[in-house]
């Protein structure tokens, strides 16, 4: 028996040291929810986990593009539909300016309903969605996915020849309100197209946004298998090394003591 070197001691201080590290990370890991408190504790999960993050937050916000362009044709569609009660009063006047017993004085009013209408589509072509023209015509490019990826969103020209020829129409007279009606005629065949391409691009984008959803979902899913912590399980770890510290402790205390049987020997 030797009193310089006390090797239980030695190894007991070091298991209790390991034992104390160990508690130490158990506990990180509960307090802060994920299992991966310090790189070290899984360099390739957390590179993975990096990455992952970062295609749910991209995958998020094309998302949020999606929706956004969603709501620009929902106000799309709500303004045509506007339009279209407007050019269906419009071809109301235009067969009732037409008709033999009215007077020149009777036309003139439905002519004055005729131009309030007129001005009313006329002024709706002007109309813009967070500064973006709503039926400016032109073609927006929408990204649908976090590679972006674009969608080509067809554009709504509320200043075309068709919708244009019926505002100027004239049902002052009979023979302009046969014109006037033919014009309208156009002008609604041409909203009904129209707002059938709005629909569709709804329709196309919806889907997209269906489909980024399920993807970030999915995502956020792997990147919580990598990341978050089982409390169950580690609750139970933790559990176990308070009791390994703790008996740690206890054994270097008796190591400690074992020199002392050394007295016996010189009494």
């Amino acid at each position: 028996m030797v009193i310089n070197t006390n090797m239980a001691a030695i190894t007991s201080a070091n298991n209790l040291d390991q034992s104390t590290n160990l508690l130490n990370e158990s506990l990180a890991r509960l307090s802060s929810g994920s299992k991966i408190v310090n790189p070290s504790d899984d360099p390739a999960g957390l590179a993975e986990s990096i990455s992952l993050g970062a295609q749910i937050n991209q995958t998020a916000a094309a998302n949020a593009n999606v929706n956004n362009a969603v709501s620009f044709l929902q106000t799309q569609d709500g303004y045509l539909q506007q339009v279209g009660s407007a050019l269906d009063q419009m071809s109301t006047l235009a067969v009732e300016s037409q008709d033999v017993t009215k007077t020149n004085t009777e036309r003139a009013d439905y002519q004055q309903e005729f131009n309030t209408l007129a001005g009313y589509i006329t002024d709706t072509a002007t109309k813009d969605f967070n500064g973006v023209s709503l039926f400016g015509g032109a073609t927006l490019a929408v990204t649908t996915d976090a590679n972006g990826g674009t969608f080509a969103m067809t554009g709504i020209n509320l200043s075309a020849a068709a919708y244009t020829t019926a505002t100027a129409a004239d049902v002052s007279t009979t023979t302009g309100a046969v014109a006037a009606l033919t014009a309208v005629t156009t002008a609604i065949t041409q909203l009904a197209t129209d707002r059938a391409t709005v629909g569709a691009n709804e329709e196309r984008l919806t889907y997209t946004g269906d489909e980024l959803g399920v993807l970030q979902d999915n995502l956020t899913a792997a990147n919580s298998q990598i990341t978050d912590v089982d409390v169950a399980t580690e609750s139970t770890n933790y559990a176990k090394y308070q009791i390994l510290v703790q008996s740690g402790v206890s054994m270097l205390a008796q190591a400690n003591q074992n020199p002392q049987s050394v007295l016996k020997l010189l009494s």
